[in-house]
């Protein structure tokens, strides 16, 4: 799926945690009867045996599990939702056993390789569990039945059943509207579906802490930024220099959106100073702006095209919108992708059943059958999204030949990176030799174009980063349930200059109404992944014989930086992710200047505009 994880390859449910005798050096052969070898002193060649049997059991249960999640991801019922946790329940009996035996070898002078995926084993599981099989049983309930909560949600405006909206429905309008009164109105009725999440939430936090404290962690978002090769509060800390580099192009940005939206809307509905209103930037969650893109253009700075347009004047479909993105990745040298993929895939919304559509890839046999799950849009987000899904399934099939444990990215911003390092290569040079672009850009276009661009990824970067921000609080217990929805808003109006439109209380539950908060997904990645795609777009470009402007460089049908690309890929986790870095960009350090030099020019005009305006909020 679109958020991979090392055990189950694309399952959203972690893996779960029962304690075992740590002297023992059994390991597990089946969940029901598990071989118990002489007890001895833990040494290097069992360490070796032991990590043999525990990839090969993993990968058998890891493929049953990932199978059942897709049904269940696919045909929402009550029955796949109890096969899915049945799978899942198998998994984490095998898995628990070798992930704390693992810890008997902590201090062994072990081979390089075999202690880097025992050290993968004991932080691969973003949700571990108690040791108590009730409490085990119960987590997975509750996570099976947040997600599947989330993907039934409708709205049904005036409570008429047959006018019911999906996400998706809301989400079209959202982006088309300039009705106020409307907006909010379908601001207000997507987080109906949320509330419900809130007491079962609140249980899945002590669960989930209970099992990261087993494992010898503070709290499960301890667990989390540990699992970055450096010490989780080195990680919080680089988290936070990265966003102070990029903190006031962000604020530009938000400064002119403000100032337009209040042309727009006036100052009766937006504050000339402070938060904006979430329901006013196009977006259901306002983490991307580009819908509002016409109420804060440049002026006569038309960005050349209309993508939007040009695909639906094509007449392209779904299926044709995947087509575009695979030949991108074929031109710079990756093989097609398998004739499985485009007949198990998911690419429009079925009629006759509930799915859960927000966009995911998986990798359902850890080898090649690769698939997307998208209610693919003929729209520019859907085209850009289809090259980041892509880039997930390119990724996963380049480390396929790489052992059990080590089926995944360097890190999780990695597998984010990829397919939006791709999608910025969606220039209008590019447009021009697919044929989707006829004419040249006309002169002056870049500032538009890189205010497209702005709305979509610099508008992003606090959203990116305040949804872990609030989980760590929570899982920390700095706050409480009865805080839950209180500092949801108020972190969103520190880091995004975001509020609610209308007064929200604790029996609301907004952080549920953004999928990732149910499904269990770290959110931290996806800012990273905003930096790292920028910083790998540079590399690539300059690996490609570019000299240009940053933002008009496109790597398509460029084999120097397809090869530098897939060495990277094929490398997986085998290797600390600085190391990977440094195959691309040739530096071990996360670095925002690459961002910050893409839109430079734009900088500079926002500067100019924003004189005289309040900046910040």
């Amino acid at each position: 799926m679109r958020w991979s994880f090392r055990i189950r390859r694309g399952s959203w449910l972690a893996i779960m945690l029962i304690l075992l005798p740590l002297g023992w050096t059994a390991v597990a052969q089946s969940d029901a009867d598990p071989r118990k070898r002489r007890i001895r002193r833990p040494d290097p060649d069992q360490a070796q045996e032991f990590i043999a049997d525990a990839e090969r059991r993993l990968e058998e249960l890891g493929v049953t599990a990932e199978r059942a999640d897709w049904i269940q991801s696919n045909f929402i019922t009550t029955d796949t939702e109890l096969l899915a946790a049945r799978t899942r329940e198998d998994l984490i009996a095998a898995t628990t056993r070798y992930a704390l035996e693992a810890r008997r070898f902590d201090g062994l002078d072990l081979d390089p390789v075999v202690e880097r995926k025992l050290h993968l084993l004991k932080l691969s599981m973003p949700l571990p569990a108690p040791d108590n099989e009730e409490e085990r049983g119960e987590l997975t309930r509750i996570a099976t039945a947040m997600e599947g909560l989330y993907g039934r949600g409708r709205y049904c405006p005036g409570g008429a059943e047959e006018e019911c909206l999906t996400l998706d429905d809301m989400s079209r309008i959202l982006a088309a509207s300039r009705d106020p009164d409307q907006l909010l109105d379908l601001w207000r009725g997507w987080r109906t579906v949320s509330p419900e999440m809130r007491d079962m939430y609140g249980r899945f936090v002590e669960l989930a802490n209970k099992g990261a404290r087993e494992l010898g962690f503070d709290d499960l978002g301890a667990m989390w930024r540990s699992n970055y090769d450096m010490p989780h509060d080195q990680f919080a800390a680089e988290v936070e220099r990265l966003w102070q580099e990029v903190a006031p192009l962000y604020e530009a940005l938000h400064a002119h959106v403000r100032a337009s939206l209040v042309g727009e809307y006036g100052p009766e509905r937006v504050p000339e100073k402070g938060p904006i209103p979430a329901h006013l930037l196009g977006n259901m969650w306002a983490q991307s702006w580009l819908n509002i893109y016409p109420l804060v253009a440049p002026p006569e700075q038309d960005p050349g095209f209309d993508l939007t347009k040009l695909l639906r004047k094509k007449k392209v479909d779904a299926r044709d919108m995947v087509r575009y993105g695979e030949r991108f990745f074929l031109s710079l040298g990756f093989e097609p992708l398998p004739d499985t993929f485009w007949e198990r895939s998911l690419f429009t919304r079925p009629a006759d059943r509930e799915v859960v559509c927000h966009a995911s890839a998986w990798d359902v046999d850890g080898v090649d059958d690769l698939r997307i799950k998208m209610c693919i849009e003929i729209n520019e987000e859907d085209f850009s999204v289809i090259h980041h899904e892509l880039g997930h399934n390119f990724y996963q099939r380049a480390y396929n030949r790489q052992p059990w444990l080590f089926r995944d990215s360097a890190n999780g911003a990695f597998h984010e990176a990829v397919g939006d390092t791709i999608a910025l290569s969606v220039t209008p040079d590019y447009l021009r030799r697919i044929e989707l672009l006829e004419q040249k850009s006309r002169p002056g276009g870049d500032l538009g174009l890189l205010m497209k661009m702005a709305l979509d990824k610099v508008a992003f970067l606090p959203f990116g980063l305040l949804v872990d921000q609030w989980r760590w609080r929570v899982f920390s217990g700095e706050v409480l349930p009865d805080e839950y929805n209180a500092a949801w808003w108020e972190l969103r109006r520190r880091y995004q200059g975001v509020d609610a439109p209308v007064a929200r209380g604790e029996t609301d539950f907004d952080p549920g109404a953004k999928y990732h908060v149910p499904a269990n997904v770290s959110y931290t990645r996806y800012f990273l992944a905003t930096i790292l795609q920028f910083q790998f777009h540079r590399a690539l470009c300059e690996a490609a014989g570019y000299e240009g402007p940053l933002h008009l460089c496109s790597i398509y049908d460029n084999e120097a930086a397809g090869r530098k690309l897939r060495a990277m890929l094929e490398s997986g986790s085998s290797r600390p992710w600085p190391e990977a870095l440094q195959m691309v960009t040739g530096t071990r350090r996360m670095d925002a200047t690459a961002l910050l030099d893409y839109f430079a020019p734009l900088r500079a005009w926002l500067d100019e505009q924003n004189r005289g305006r309040p900046v910040g909020y």
